[in-house]
Formats: structure tokens, sequence, C-alpha cells
């Protein structure tokens, strides 16, 4: 499952990504919106016949002057819209009420995007707060994700690709923790493929604690986000600690203003990863 992850600032080029994405056959129940604004719900609904779920803990109900779209009331964030069919299972809703569909059709639908883990709704909430929007693309299919990316990267918050380099990872071990040198590009395929393939290749032989040295990433795609954002939730998910180490200025840039920035743990210098990750890593060895 790839997940493709577009970033906007402005309703309406987030508007305009998803129609560009239902134009170019991107299936109506891979796509998600995720808004805090009633204006952008009601926009958006109309083009995707969506539907709206609450987060865990969240109050759902109908909100006055969207048609039956469910407004999510969302501790420490306030309102916040999730339209699409893959909606609720995105965000890892157990038990949420979903609302009734904005422009027609079943509320359920068995076959929606797989359920996402809490940590993957935590990252969504907090680059929401932030007041950016979302639309998140999931799908089996790597045609499909190379027509979103395309999309979401030439609409959406994105970075300008600079001379192709062959990506590669190499890994190192240092006071227990593991490094991951990665060099080129982290895009739609080979990149994402080759990061996720050595993350879980280390989560097998029970390294959780890692380091992703990121000063030779030269280019970081929508699909790459979403591949960052995977990364941090497999790794938490097998109880471990994810730092992204030295990103280069263009790398920095997009996740700064992408707000991913205040999701993903970021130091500057190996050292000062090696230190906050440290102590841990040494009690463990100890214990063990």
């Amino acid at each position: 499952m790839e997940t493709v992850i577009g970033v906007f600032a402005a309703r309406e080029r987030a508007e305009a990504a998803v129609k560009s994405l239902l134009e170019q056959g991107v299936p109506r129940d891979s796509i998600v919106y995720l808004t805090r604004s009633e204006t952008e719900a009601k926009s958006m609904g109309k083009e995707l016949g969506a539907y709206a779920g609450g987060f865990v803990g969240g109050a759902a109900g109908l909100s006055v002057g969207v048609a039956a779209a469910a407004l999510l009331a969302v501790p420490g964030i306030g309102q916040v819209f999730a339209l699409g069919f893959g909606a609720a299972a995105l965000l890892g809703l157990v038990g949420a009420e979903t609302g009734a569909a904005v422009g027609g059709g079943n509320a359920k639908d068995p076959d929606a995007t797989t359920p996402a883990s809490e940590d993957d709704s935590a990252i969504f909430r907090k680059v929401l707060n932030t007041g950016h929007s979302l639309v998140v693309v999931r799908n089996d299919s790597p045609q499909i994700a190379a027509t979103a990316c395309l999309i979401l990267d030439g609409l959406g918050i994105s970075m300008q690709e600079g001379v192709p380099e062959k990506s590669r990872v190499t890994t190192r071990e240092s006071d227990g923790v593991t490094i991951m040198d990665i060099v080129g590009r982290i895009v739609l395929g080979d990149g994402t493929a080759l990061l996720r393939d050595a993350v879980q290749i280390l989560l097998d032989q029970g390294k959780n604690r890692i380091i992703l040295n990121l000063e030779k990433v030269n280019y970081l795609d929508s699909a790459g986000l979403g591949e960052l954002v995977r990364t941090h939730t497999s790794i938490h998910n097998r109880g471990g600690q994810l730092m992204l180490v030295k990103p280069s200025k263009n790398v920095y840039d997009l996740l700064r203003i992408s707000k991913l920035d205040r999701v993903l743990e970021i130091e500057q210098s190996e050292a000062s990863a090696l230190r906050s990750l440290g102590p841990e890593s040494a009690s463990a060895q100890t214990a063990g």
C-alpha cells in the first residue's frame, strides 16, 4: 500500500488537486481530505461525495451550513472535517460514529482504506493544528500512486527536483542505535521501497531505535513524505524511536513548510541524536 500526502495552505489549490485526482482516474475511495475549515469541507464535499467521521473521544454531529457532514470536536484542535470514504479508517477510528453522506451513498464502505495506527492519526492532527489541510491517497496500484504523486507534487507544498541520483541505503551501529545513511532521493518507487524494505529488515532483527541520516538526500516527493510518516509509525508500533538527522536544506525546508518538522524528531547532528537516544539504549543493553 503506497501512501501519498499532499499538504496545502490554500483552499483553491487543494480543491484543484482533488479535482485533478478524480479526473485522472484516482479512485474516489482512495482519497481522503482533512481540513479544519467548514468552507473547504462544503466545497470539497461536492467533489468527493464524501463522508465524515469523528476521532476517538471526539464528539461527532452535524455542522450548521454543511449538509449532512459531521463536525469533529478534537481536543486541542477544535473542529475538523474528515471527508472521503476511507476517512474513518485512515484516522484509526474505533467505535466512532460516521456522519451521513455529503454527496449521497452508503455510510460504510467495506473496501475502504486500511486502518491507520494511532501514530498516523496523531501526525495528521498535528499538521491540521497548524492550519494546513491534507489530501491523502492510499492505493495498492503503483500507477495510481504515481499519478497521485505527480498531481500532489505539482499543486501542494513541494520542493524542486535537482539532478537525479541513484538512491542507496547503508546501515551502521553506534551505542546500540542503528544509523541509516540515505543517499539520493526518497521518491515513489525505488526510493520509498528502498527505505521501507531497509527499515523492515531492521525491525525484523529487533532493531527499533533508528536514526535516518538525510544529509545526502537531495529530493523528497509527496510519496517520500508519506513514507517518512509510515516509517515513523512502523518504528513506534514496535516500541522504538525514530530520529531524522542533518536533513539537507531543501528537505528541511519542505518538512518545515509542510509542518512535519513539528511531528518528526529532527536533530542537526548525529552526536546530539545519539545523546537523545543513548540513555534508553544503554539501559536496554544493560537489561539484556
